[in-house]
């Protein structure tokens, strides 16, 4: 089988269901997002796994992984569905959060992105995740069933700043303060 089909050439898509949008519509933007941090997600394990110290976020970046591609169809659906209940994984984050901030200093800065590789790659992918979010909201006043996949969004983007902070904590790398423009 063949991976192209010709089919978008004129500048459409087609939802799940098979309508036919074109590719600036805000529902494919919101799977462009998901699909950029779900990548973004991809590169930074395949950093994490070759740094034994920071092998504690495969598995939770794997799930979000598997959580953002679910959510990916859900947004390319032209029918609206039931509500997605995402609660369980905002929980999953949360207590993951949770874990890691009990080994991190409090914040006494607003710290900019950087340290370890594998950490600015986390705060890169915050960053799309934010855009995402901010993709998701845009589509949610048509689709009332992504309430919760917006809360979850918002919930990831501070786990991954979590996660950043927390790979520079166990790889020995200074955080990076704001110092302002002086």
């Amino acid at each position: 089988m063949k991976i192209y089909t010709k089919t978008g050439d004129l500048g459409e898509t087609g939802l799940i269901g098979g309508k036919r949008v074109p590719k600036h519509h805000p529902r494919i933007k919101a799977c462009g997002d998901l699909d950029e941090l779900n990548s973004a997600l991809g590169w930074t394990l395949g950093t994490i796994k070759s740094e034994d110290k920071t092998m504690a976020l495969i598995s939770p970046l794997e799930r979000i992984q598997n959580c953002l591609f679910e959510l990916g169809a859900v947004v390319a659906s032209e029918k609206e569905k039931e509500e997605i209940y995402l609660e369980g994984a905002v929980s999953d984050l949360e207590k993951d959060m949770d874990e890691m901030t009990e080994s991190l200093e409090i914040l006494k800065n607003f710290i900019l992105p950087g340290g370890s590789e594998i950490a600015a790659r986390l705060f890169f992918s915050r960053a799309v995740c934010r855009r995402a979010e901010r993709s998701l909201c845009e589509i949610r006043e048509q689709s009332p069933s992504l309430k919760s996949a917006v809360i979850y969004l918002n919930r990831l983007s501070d786990y991954l700043f979590t996660a950043a902070r927390w790979a520079n904590k166990v790889l020995k790398e200074p955080e990076v303060i704001w110092k302002g423009v002086k």
